[in-house]
């Protein structure tokens, strides 16, 4: 597909287009993936948002057992080896690196490269309980991080560049959601592997072009032709599908069975919300970011045995708009 080739091409020369921002006075701000970071935050103050999601490379696993216990989080360790080896590009670029805490495993990420690198780390609370207390302690954690934005590009953050930057993400995400339920037809007209590869690519992209992107996307497959599918419709779920690492799909797809939902804590995009624009926008970025989020564990990865009741209903719902049952 023309539109996928073209995210390819721009995702190659990312790195480049980062630089000459750089050179421009462009503030690049990396952050960890979950769900729990407004990028709205860092595009309203005229900075490029990176989330650093990339995998399936044991090597940066390996590199992190000089720094933190084996016990750690798989993904979590790899981002350490990421950022201590001095090496990752995409590490190397970044002005500032926002860490939202969701648990001991991603505190390590936070506490490791701040005491062994020279990246600016900014870390702010993510409570497990959703109520009344705990929002007003996220909400007060992003305004901290908005403050640092606007320090570290030099930009006043108002309501007016937010609300802009809030319309161009609830795009995206409203994108990527029909996308994806195309899916519920009787012959997917994409495949899983191509809509993680459109999911994967917006949190590196360009926020504009990734819009036009799934744009094009969309009004191309949407017409698409209807067959018949063979095999098993799977919801592929669990705790981190890291950029680079597909050989679980590549197991079901060689089998013959065609994933046509998929639910992640990290490293796919959240799509199925949008954030409201009735109101104060930091109130409405809190409440659609961490009131109505529901991850697939119970209270993260710390101390989490199972899957929590509303990830269940939340699971149970996914299967039904996808088709499977």
């Amino acid at each position: 597909m023309e539109a996928m080739e073209r995210l390819s091409s721009h995702l190659k020369t990312r790195l480049v287009d980062l630089r000459k921002a750089k050179r421009e006075g462009i503030k690049v701000v990396g952050y960890m993936p979950g769900g729990y970071l407004p990028e709205e935050l860092i595009l309203a103050a005229e900075a490029v948002p990176l989330c650093l999601a990339r995998g399936g490379d044991h090597a940066a696993v390996e590199d992190a057992g000089a720094f933190i216990s084996r016990w750690v989080d798989t993904f979590c360790r790899a981002q350490i080896g990421y950022g201590v080896s001095g090496e990752d590009p995409y590490y190397n670029i970044i002005d500032l690196l926002a860490i939202p805490i969701t648990d001991n495993n991603v505190r390590a990420i936070s506490d490791v490269l701040d005491y062994n690198t020279d990246l600016e780390i900014f870390p702010f609370g993510v409570p497990h309980k959703k109520e009344e207390s705990t929002y007003r302690y996220y909400l007060h954690g992003i305004r901290r991080l908005k403050t640092r934005l606007e320090d570290a590009a030099g930009k006043a953050i108002d309501e007016a560049r937010l609300r802009d930057a809030i319309l161009l993400c609830n795009r995206e995400r409203d994108l990527l959601k029909k996308i994806s339920l195309l899916r519920t037809s009787k012959r997917p007209p994409l495949s899983s592997k191509d809509f993680i590869a459109l999911s994967h690519g917006s949190l590196l992209a360009d926020k504009s072009f990734m819009v036009d992107t799934l744009e094009t996307v969309y009004n191309t497959i949407e017409e698409a032709p209807v067959g018949s599918l063979k095999g098993p419709r799977i919801l592929l779920t669990g705790s981190t599908l890291a950029s680079g690492d597909s050989r679980v799909i590549d197991l079901i797809e060689d089998s013959g069975g065609v994933v046509v939902i998929e639910e992640f804590d990290e490293g796919l995009r959240p799509y199925w919300t949008n954030v409201s624009l009735d109101g104060d926008c930091m109130t409405s970025l809190a409440r659609s970011y961490f009131m109505e989020r529901v991850p697939r564990r119970g209270s993260g990865r710390q101390g989490s045995v199972g899957i929590s009741l509303s990830s269940y209903a939340r699971i149970f719902r996914l299967t039904e708009l996808s088709g499977i049952i």
